[in-house]
């Protein structure tokens, strides 16, 4: 009993749950209200430290298509791709596979303006050359280049959707990929 006339004293002679909103002591609501307010400011500022042309690529997309070979034969495939921009500059991991056949390939490139420039790699079977082509927004137009092969390479981003085309004049003559973050 005395513990309930001290509360009863200390709140005025009311009980706090009589209070009205908005008074004393901030509700749940405008605690939430803040956080989430706190949360929408960190990923502002995330996201204009991440800005640049290649922004709109960032993070893990996995999806899957079709792989054209020399013969005019296709094999679906699945793929994962990684895209680490930092400023004009972006590192590119993308491997796909089917029962058969599989590809490993890595980019490096940096833009200027809507110029693109790198080198690129394809791992699992040694041959690696140069990237140029030009694009931003997610969109580019690009040309793989090495001894004996070339490759046009388009990729479409929209949102959380991604398509990747490439045709080649080699024995692997293309791929069609749909990507998803």
């Amino acid at each position: 009993m005395e513990h309930l006339q001290a509360y009863r004293a200390a709140g005025g002679g009311k009980h706090r749950a009589n209070k009205q909103f908005g008074t004393g002591v901030p509700s749940r609501r405008l605690l939430i209200a803040a956080a989430v307010l706190f949360a929408a400011a960190i990923a502002n500022s995330e996201s204009k430290a991440q800005s640049g042309p290649f922004a709109p690529l960032a993070g893990s997309w996995s999806g899957s298509g079709i792989v054209i070979l020399d013969d005019g034969s296709t094999e679906r495939i699945r793929c994962r791709a990684k895209y680490a921009p930092i400023g004009p500059t972006l590192e590119l991991s993308l491997t796909c596979a089917s029962d058969a056949y599989k590809f490993n390939l890595g980019a490096s490139v940096k833009a200027e303006g809507s110029a693109i420039a790198g080198s690129w790699s394809e791992a699992s079977r040694n041959i690696s050359g140069s990237l140029s082509g030009r694009g931003a927004g997610g969109n580019y137009e690009l040309l793989a280049s090495a001894a004996g092969f070339n490759a046009n390479i388009s990729l479409k981003t929209s949102g959380n959707k991604q398509v990747v085309t490439m045709r080649a004049d080699s024995q692997f003559r293309g791929a069609n990929i749909t990507l998803s973050r």
